[in-house]
């Protein structure tokens, strides 16, 4: 896969991509990571990338220009190169569809991204109108800039690609990976201060552990976003459980642990 990132700011780049599995991966040739700041692509002596808003308002507009000849300018070493490929051009921005796992899925199976980073009161509308093909907010709330946002894309779409995490299932059992949270993990010490690992886990038999596990997952995802359960298709045992788990005010706390799936 290849990344390129338009930004003001490069530099806030180069730590966060340069440890890791991130770095593993870039070493492998998995993915191809290109910064671009967007005023090399500015003609005036001052390499001027914002304007005051038409109209009038409160600050300044990241000006439609020097964003469009940053990407033509990746589109042309992509011809150049004989690259082929599904793009997509993506805008960072407040506006955009909430960033979720199966967003990243979805663009994990992409062969070039192309992330813009917002800055200031926004872009010019005609970026949006006229080039990106996307648009991706990671939550309701409001940053400083798009390079953030970009980070936490980029970092969630590259692990999702094949060789870069150590074992090709370690993305399938995390949370949100299957629509509901992640059942508990454990390791050695087994006993730690007194609190010992539950002893279903200690007994060797597969099944019964991943009976324990899928239960832990329907907990934990009711006590801490039972919203995702709307979402999820549960078999009817597990669908039981949900309704007992709910059935007593009570029962929706820390003591959910103490039923299970009959």
């Amino acid at each position: 896969m290849r990344i390129d990132i338009l930004t003001l700011f490069p530099q806030m780049f180069e730590a966060p991509f340069r440890v890791g599995i991130f770095q593993r991966a870039i070493d492998r040739n998995l993915v191809r990571l290109n910064l671009h700041n967007i005023r090399d692509h500015t003609h005036d002596k001052h390499r001027t990338v914002d304007d005051y808003p038409y109209s009038g308002g409160p600050g300044m507009v990241l000006k439609p220009e020097p964003i469009f000849e940053t990407v033509e300018s990746i589109k042309s070493e992509i011809h150049h190169e004989d690259e082929t490929g599904d793009l997509s051009i993506i805008l960072l921005t407040p506006q955009g569809r909430l960033f979720s796992q199966q967003i990243a899925r979805e663009l994990s199976r992409h062969d070039h991204l192309i992330l813009i980073c917002g800055h200031y009161e926004g872009v010019d509308e005609r970026v949006r109108e006229h080039l990106v093909t996307d648009e991706i907010s990671i939550g309701d709330y409001v940053l400083t800039g798009g390079e953030f946002p970009a980070m936490v894309v980029t970092d969630a779409v590259v692990r999702l690609l094949p060789g870069v995490l150590g074992s090709e299932a370690s993305p399938l059992d995390e949370s949100h990976a299957n629509g509901l949270l992640e059942y508990p993990q454990y390791t050695r010490p087994k006993v730690f201060r007194g609190w010992p690992v539950p002893e279903v886990l200690l007994s060797g038999n597969h099944a019964q552990i991943a009976r324990w596990r899928r239960e832990q997952v329907i907990r934990r995802t009711l006590q801490r976003r039972p919203d995702l359960l709307d979402k999820t298709n549960l078999d009817p045992t597990e669908k039981q459980l949900v309704e007992r788990l709910t059935s007593s005010p009570k029962k929706t706390r820390l003591n959910l642990d103490k039923e299970s799936i009959k």
